[in-house]
């Protein structure tokens, strides 16, 4: 079964953590992934009575907190700049398993050119599953994006997920041109299937072949959270219209 939730990034960066909770309770928007950075504040320094308040008021709200939205990245050619990244992970796994969030999100974000692209590769899925490792002692799970300059492409991303290993390291489809051959994400789509967890979903207006991919995720069984990641923000007061209105279009091509 298909929910529909939303990722901050980027329609609600500008809507505080109240504002935020109250127009998905009045859209009935199921879940959310906390894009690091925004107006909603859910950061690791966040204090533990402050995310103890933070996870009261996602359940008083009936939100689930699907995933954190770090920017951490494991590709880089300096060695202390990915321990840096592994590190700030870290804090984000605590935060998640101190708030209720299933989920961290990570990503690659390139191949650099200079590099044998079998070397990154490697490098990213082992601090992949290194930040699995961590997060399975706090019950939480890692999943990373499909993202980046080649990265992005899903033959690279399944070799990634080929080092990690599997366990509690996924992936969050991300809906990305890419993906799309001869007008069909069916080829991508059976490449990921055994890792997706959670699926970014963008203008439902666009061309992507949104039917298909939804007709994917229903037949896999159990259940998945499709998140509207919108690139340009809504004001607040429009929030409420928007999303009734997405919602409205992610049910129709359902259909």
């Amino acid at each position: 079964m298909m929910h529909l939730g939303i990722v901050t990034y980027n329609v609600a960066r500008d809507w505080n953590l109240d504002t935020l909770l109250s127009i998905c309770k009045k859209t009935e928007i199921e879940g959310v992934e906390f894009r690091t950075g925004h107006a909603h504040g859910v950061e690791p320094s966040l204090t533990l009575e402050s995310r103890r308040d933070v996870r009261g008021k996602c359940m008083d709200a009936g939100v689930s907190q699907i995933s954190l939205g770090t920017t951490c990245e494991f590709h880089s050619p300096d060695a202390q700049e990915v321990r840096r990244n592994i590190s700030i992970c870290e804090d984000f796994i605590r935060l998640a398993e101190d708030i209720g969030a299933r989920g961290v999100k990570v990503r690659p974000n390139d191949l650099p050119d200079d590099i044998p692209a079998e070397r990154t590769i490697l490098q990213i899925g082992e601090s992949i599953a290194e930040c699995g490792r961590i997060a399975s002692d706090h019950g939480v799970e890692i999943w990373m994006e499909v993202h980046g300059r080649r990265t992005q492409e899903p033959t690279i991303a399944r070799k990634i997920m080929d080092v990690c290993g599997g366990g509690n390291v996924g992936v969050t489809w991300n809906s990305n041109a890419t993906d799309v051959i001869n007008g069909s994400v069916i080829e991508s789509f059976k490449l990921l299937e055994p890792f997706i967890r959670c699926c970014h979903i963008t203008e439902l207006w666009n061309n992507y072949p949104w039917k298909e991919l939804f007709i994917l995720l229903n037949r896999r069984g159990g259940d998945v959270y499709t998140l509207c990641e919108i690139g340009s923000p809504i004001a607040p007061e429009d929030g409420v219209t928007f999303l009734k209105c997405y919602k409205e279009l992610w049910r129709i091509l359902q259909e």
